[in-house]
């Protein structure tokens, strides 16, 4: 089994703006007992948490769309993005963040969700872990017309797509969202719809 020893030399704050990237210079010893200094940068945005509402009934699912500036410096022609509804913890735990999360953006509180696991979306650059949820909703949990919370700056489409629908939007394209397609892929796994 592969392993090294690390040990950090330096870290340096290159960014401390929206979020933090730091350049780390550190030793690692090989298992052939080398010792290779290398400098490496990574970006720490926080860990974050995703949710797919489900309806077994309907068989559709609870998506938003948003302008990510990302994808569109990266070729996204309108930026617009279609993706589950996630957010970053704030210093709370990976449930009750995803429940606020939930409500604001989606405008369904919901009581009861499951964890169906954690995962590094970007593990070369980015230091974020991911906890991955799926709930049902009903249209009696729909409390206002969510879209974000304006003081942060979302504005955010809520869409309600038929399962089937959307892993067609997988192969056409326009859902191009990793934690989206994952969380699709996995209600289909599981026959949920």
């Amino acid at each position: 089994m592969l392993q090294s020893t690390i040990n950090i030399e330096k870290t340096e704050i290159l960014s401390n703006n929206w979020y933090t990237l730091k350049k780390v210079t550190f030793n690692i010893k090989k298992e052939n007992g080398q010792t290779e200094t290398q400098s490496r940068e990574a970006y720490d945005r926080g860990n974050g948490a995703v949710i797919l509402l489900y309806n077994i009934n309907s068989k559709n699912v609870i998506l938003t769309r948003q302008f990510r500036l990302p994808t569109y410096i990266n070729g996204n022609p309108t930026g617009m993005l279609i993706e589950a509804c996630a957010g970053l913890l704030d210093n709370d735990n990976p449930e009750d963040c995803i429940k606020r999360e939930t409500e604001e953006e989606t405008r369904y509180k919901i009581s009861k969700v499951e964890k169906i696991f954690e995962a590094y979306m970007s593990p070369g650059s980015v230091t974020e872990i991911l906890y991955f949820f799926i709930a049902e909703y009903s249209d009696e949990m729909k409390i206002n017309d969510g879209g974000g919370v304006e003081e942060e700056g979302e504005n955010i489409e809520v869409l309600e797509i038929n399962i089937d629908k959307s892993l067609e939007m997988i192969d056409s394209g326009e859902i191009k969202d990793a934690k989206t397609i994952m969380l699709l892929q996995h209600l289909r796994l599981k026959n949920l719809v």
